[in-house]
């Protein structure tokens, strides 16, 4: 067996459906320059506290911050990564802070708004994005990007059903929303660029470049913009 074979093998055995082969998922992998994930439903299963704010994983957390160091120990360069968001949430504003994302998109209801800004803002195209997605209001921007990653819920089977006969997506979780589903998405996606060995091997060791990378990040000024009345609004929340 190749070593695609095996991820594919170990993807499938929890449930991952790949609605294109792996293998050429892994070589849309090799256009990939940015990542941008969803929050409500896919950090969590979308239940909110009284104040609006639904929280996250440190398991997802680790999968986020290894799929951007695999991405810098290949090019030497941290990839651009972002949530967008429906709904304004505190939690999201303080873990990518934390987390030295690029951008924080909110209370956006057109999610093709912010990919257009997001596109423009860091010189990006479309289909050099790699979204991971669970709902409705996601499916605009799923389609225009170049890698979709679904986190499906039992709950909406016919919503699942729907995503893979449209090809929405390329690759659907086992893991289903708030059931650390972004460790799953990043550690497909690691695994298939063909690094996930020496990924785990320089954390593990923190090594020279692990710290050069973390350095790195640690520059990175998150951004925070919202929508209104068609106009981009950029606040410091």
């Amino acid at each position: 067996m190749t070593e695609t074979d095996h991820i594919s093998l170990a993807f499938t055995k929890i449930g991952g459906i790949f609605v294109i082969p792996p293998e050429n998922i892994a070589t849309k992998l090799d256009g990939i320059k940015a990542f941008v994930f969803d929050w409500d439903g896919v950090f969590n299963n979308g239940t909110k506290d009284q104040d609006g704010t639904s929280l996250f994983s440190e398991v997802d957390s680790m999968g986020t911050n290894l799929l951007r160091f695999s991405g810098y120990m290949t090019h030497r360069r941290i990839p651009c990564v972002a949530v967008i968001s429906g709904e304004r949430n505190s939690a999201s504003f303080s873990w990518t802070r934390r987390e030295c994302f690029s951008a924080c998109y909110y209370k956006i209801a057109n999610k093709t708004d912010a990919l257009n800004h997001f596109c423009e803002h860091f010189n990006l195209k479309p289909g050099e994005i790699a979204f991971v997605f669970d709902d409705v209001l996601d499916l605009s921007f799923a389609e225009m990007a170049g890698l979709r990653i679904f986190v499906q819920r039992k709950a909406n089977p016919l919503f699942n059903q729907f995503v893979i006969k449209n090809k929405i997506a390329d690759y659907v979780t086992g893991s289903e929303s708030g059931n650390f589903a972004v460790r799953e998405a990043c550690e497909l996606m690691i695994g298939l660029k063909g690094v996930f060995e020496q990924v785990i091997t320089e954390r593990m060791a923190y090594s020279d470049l692990y710290r050069e990378y973390i350095t790195t990040r640690n520059e990175v000024t998150t951004k925070y913009f919202t929508f209104e009345n068609g106009n981009t609004i950029e606040l410091n929340p």
